[in-house]
């Protein structure tokens, strides 16, 4: 599944070094409400800690904070650990070509009076997760608000007059080819073992290839190891990591 740094929340400042804008700062946007600092990519190489020092002096301190470096790089780390930071979590963007194999498996789009049961499976599915885990009516009517948001690619799956899962996708047009995204993919617990996450991909990666877009992407843990096997029998390969840090009290090595 796919959630990423800065996805949910509205940018509080931004900042430049160079002409570039390297970075975000995101209140109370970390998964345990603190300050979220998001170095964005594509950036100079050397960049992260002279925009990490500037992003920092507008912070208190002592006060908690996430960091998250987009498509991380060779010295990004001990650029990071300089002001504190330690790495604890990597989110992996992988990409396929579309068409992908066909899915065999029936859907339909989401309609409004699909948003309790899809919040019901959403919240057993991910209820381990930081950032999709415990989503309300607020959370679900704010991402169905964004521009991107098409209910025909939302693509629902019933069983025993059940959802037994769902697959949200997300149209990146601002990429050269265009990028179509399985935001997020769940599958009902109960439903588990019938091989369902693999046909809702390819359900989700058959519409998307028929708006005519020939590259496809997610985001996926890094250490979940049985999802990341699955996409990559489906045909998807590694294209960046996406790192998140925290910062550590007296951990620094530029002082």
């Amino acid at each position: 599944m796919r959630c990423r740094a800065g996805d949910q929340v509205e940018t509080q400042r931004s900042g430049d070094v160079g002409q570039s804008a390297l970075y975000e700062i995101n209140e109370s946007a970390g998964p345990e409400g603190e300050t979220q600092i998001v170095l964005s990519a594509p950036r100079p190489a050397g960049a992260v800690e002279p925009a990490l020092a500037e992003a920092l002096t507008n912070l208190d301190n002592d006060a908690p904070l996430q960091l998250w470096i987009q498509e991380v790089a060779s010295g990004d780390d001990e650029a990071a650990q300089q002001h504190g930071f330690v790495p604890y979590r990597d989110l992996w963007q992988l990409r396929c070509g579309l068409p992908a194999q066909p899915s065999g498996l029936k859907t339909r789009p989401f309609q409004p009076q699909d948003s309790d049961e899809f919040l019901t499976v959403n919240n057993r599915a991910f209820h381990w997760h930081p950032e999709q885990g415990d989503m309300n009516a607020d959370d679900l009517q704010q991402r169905m608000s964004e521009p991107w948001f098409n209910a025909e690619g939302f693509r629902l799956h019933y069983r025993q007059s059940r959802l037994a899962g769902f697959c949200w996708t997300k149209i990146h047009g601002d990429h050269d080819p265009a990028l179509g995204e399985i935001y997020v993919i769940a599958v009902d617990p109960d439903f588990s073992g019938r091989g369902l996450g693999r046909a809702m991909t390819l359900a989700g990666l058959e519409w998307l290839s028929a708006q005519g877009l020939t590259q496809g992407m997610l985001y996926v843990e890094s250490d979940n190891h049985p999802a990341t096997a699955l996409y990559r029998r489906i045909g998807f390969v590694h294209h960046h990591t996406d790192r998140a840090y925290r910062r550590v009290s007296g951990l620094t090595s530029s002082s």
